[in-house]
């Protein structure tokens, strides 16, 4: 059995990771053809992600299985934002000749599993050979009538609501760039996200006027609400319940404000969504108001004296 990518050849690579993959009658053409075919009931979402080697994953923190994962998750948790069903999903894999196929195997065991999870089938991609492991995911989703709910609907009056975890994968981060391996909850949040599948098509069916996904940190992508929107948003800090694990790692930080982690950590890929005043679905935490006012993000009505969260190309 060949032991590295390069032993087994491009066609070979994409052959196992391929092999006997599910599909569905929405499915007209998958894996093995210039490109895959597929019929959605309505209008397409599409989003696309990258994650690099050694810059969204260590190879010491997380096995090709998380990897795979967590390549699923984060670009999937984009279309549940929109209120999307996904449907298809196409992924391009560049790594180095010399990768073990073993890594390999795990990582295609890792998004096979995810994409059970999520409810998105693999149709297709592309392999390239590159100096580090690159993974491109791009996912499709159907609206069936409904519109998308876009980050520019937010009205003042609005509540604030998120579903799914804050701050527990920053919280894992820390942790790992310390050297350590616990608490194990926060660790694997980090290695592997849980977003809250299914639960943008909740909101987007409870009215929400306006939605996002959490990857760079709650502050950083309300910011891109308050900004689409014209509006002001506002937080209540006594809405946020902080875990255990959180609080026992920022005590060995040093006394860090556990808050920290929960308003500027990212990677978690919780949805953060507003909604007409009024009951928000079953299973959403009410954090907050929407409020008239110059686009910003207030904690308690004050801005929030810290870092603001996940910044691209910023060292």
């Amino acid at each position: 059995m060949p032991g590295t990518v390069g032993d087994l050849g491009e066609f070979g690579l994409i052959a196992e990771i391929t092999a006997g993959l599910p599909s569905s009658q929405q499915v007209v053409v998958g894996p093995g053809d210039d490109c895959a075919v597929f019929t959605p009931s309505g209008a397409v979402a599409v989003s696309t992600d990258t994650m690099v080697q050694g810059r969204h994953w260590r190879d010491s923190w997380s096995s090709g299985h998380d990897v795979g994962r967590k390549a699923v998750a984060s670009s999937v948790a984009d279309l549940e934002a929109e209120g999307a069903r996904p449907l298809a999903l196409v992924m391009s894999l560049a790594l180095p000749a010399e990768t073990e196929m073993a890594w390999v195997r795990e990582f295609s065991a890792g998004v096979r599993e995810e994409c059970v999870h999520a409810g998105v089938l693999l149709v297709g991609g592309d392999t390239t050979s590159a100096p580090a492991i690159v993974v491109t995911s791009t996912v499709f989703g159907e609206l069936a009538g409904r519109a998308p709910v876009t980050r520019a609907g937010a009205r003042p009056g609005d509540v604030v609501a998120v579903r799914g975890r804050l701050g527990w994968a920053e919280a894992g981060l820390a942790v790992l760039n310390r050297g350590f391996r616990s608490p194990a909850a926060v660790v694997l949040a980090h290695r592997v996200p849980s977003p809250p599948y299914g639960q943008g098509i909740v909101a987007a069916e409870a009215g929400a006027t306006a939605m996002v996904d959490v990857s760079d940190g709650l502050l950083a992508d309300l910011g891109h609400i308050a900004a689409a929107s014209g509006v002001a948003i506002d937080l209540d800090k006594g809405a946020f319940a902080i875990a255990e694990p959180q609080t026992a790692v920022a005590a060995a930080l040093g006394g860090r404000d556990p808050l920290a982690f929960v308003l500027t950590g990212g990677d978690d890929h919780a949805l953060a969504a507003c909604f007409p005043r009024g009951p928000v679905p079953d299973g959403w935490q009410v954090i907050g108001a929407v409020r008239a006012g110059e686009p910003t993000v207030l904690v308690d009505g004050e801005t929030w004296d810290g870092d603001p969260g996940w910044q691209h190309f910023v060292s």
